[in-house]
């Protein structure tokens, strides 16, 4: 199969018509056809959430375990109706911050394969604030099931580029939307259980939520034996290649220098230690040759954070060193992806005191 990328941006500032390219993208997901399309978070792998063999193909394409449910995207509130029970919350919530990067989980109604829910009785639904992914929606006249558009574990698509690179030869269609604005995945709220919870952080966050659901908190770790509610929860997540070690912007510097010479001690005298960091935490690291400037605040950081992890595939790392950031506000979510990056790490490196520096 060949896959073919529709410059969307470029037709739209051209002034050039929409309608064909959009006819034909709805066309596929109408005929079970898998078609990837940008959002404000990451580019999603869509199917018609109502056809239980295109969602199938979701998870083949990515590799994705099957009890991994899947966030159906919506372009207005009737189409919620239609797909799940909606509590007086929750329309107080889609009022707020819809079209937006916010997940709502709800009780699913009949119409909806299980393995679109992953087996659950419960549904993800989110209304993009992208304008093509809300053109493909109404296109198609359905609801798409879209995880994020990469190979199953490995760090989330921001790009056009990024989904080619996972996915080229195994769908029909990407839409190229440019750079997503967030860069992390939605935020995913469970109104479903007595008290809701947070199950995976993202920009909107829990001070936002707050005066909806008074005393909110997140809630991001799945418990032993759970079932997972929401996506990301349950596997290791955006992980690159090599090894990942989060250190706090102080113990950069001297986490890469004892690394470098752990390497030189393993026969390796020329290493590609990838670091990824802010300016700051870049302090001494001049002669290093494979730094990514991650941003000067939070939102730059999440916006690039996917981009840097991808990079460091591409540069074939040796070992990754990671900033750590406080776990407050986007913090939270920002170190939720990057705990999953570094999942079942080995203790990192340590300098001649004995120090470790993760």
């Amino acid at each position: 199969m060949e896959t073919e990328v529709f410059d969307y941006f470029s037709a739209l500032y051209s002034n050039a018509d929409l309608t064909a390219p959009f006819d034909r993208a709805a066309a596929l997901l109408r005929a079970g056809e898998l078609v990837a399309f940008p959002t404000e978070t990451v580019y999603g792998l869509g199917a018609n959430a109502l056809d239980p063999a295109a969602v199938t193909k979701i998870y083949q394409a990515k590799g994705r375990p099957s009890d991994n449910p899947l966030i159906v995207h919506i372009a207005n509130e009737t189409m919620a109706e239609d797909l799940a029970e909606i509590p007086p919350l929750a329309k107080e919530l889609m009022a707020a911050f819809w079209p937006g990067p916010l997940t709502l989980v709800l009780p699913a109604k009949p119409c909806l394969p299980r393995v679109t829910t992953g087996g659950l009785s419960t549904v993800g639904l989110r209304m993009p604030a992208h304008s093509a992914a809300i053109r493909l929606i109404e296109a198609a006249g359905l609801p798409i099931a879209a995880p994020s558009a990469n190979l199953s574990g490995r760090p989330s698509p921001t790009s056009a580029g990024h989904v080619l690179h996972d996915m080229r030869g195994k769908i029909p269609l990407i839409i190229d939307g440019g750079e997503a604005a967030a860069g992390l995945e939605s935020t995913v709220l469970d109104l479903t259980s007595a008290v809701p919870a947070i199950l995976r952080p993202g920009v909107i966050t829990a001070a936002d939520l707050v005066e909806f659901i008074p005393g909110l908190t997140e809630e991001t770790r799945l418990p032993h034996g759970g079932v997972a509610r929401a996506p990301g929860m349950k596997y290791r997540h955006y992980a690159p290649k090599a090894r990942v070690v989060l250190c706090d912007q102080t113990d950069i510097y001297p986490t890469y220098k004892a690394a470098w010479r752990q390497f030189a001690a393993q026969g390796n005298s020329h290493p590609k230690i990838a670091v990824l960091a802010t300016l700051n935490g870049l302090t001494g690291l001049a002669e290093a040759e494979n730094c990514f400037l991650l941003g000067e605040n939070l939102p730059q950081v999440a916006q690039n954070l996917f981009t840097a992890l991808r990079w460091t595939d591409e540069i074939n790392a040796d070992l990754v060193l990671a900033e750590r950031f406080p776990e407050t506000g986007l913090g939270i979510a920002i170190m939720n992806r990057l705990n999953k990056a570094a999942a079942n790490e080995p203790k990192p490196p340590t300098d001649k005191q004995g120090e470790q520096h993760d």
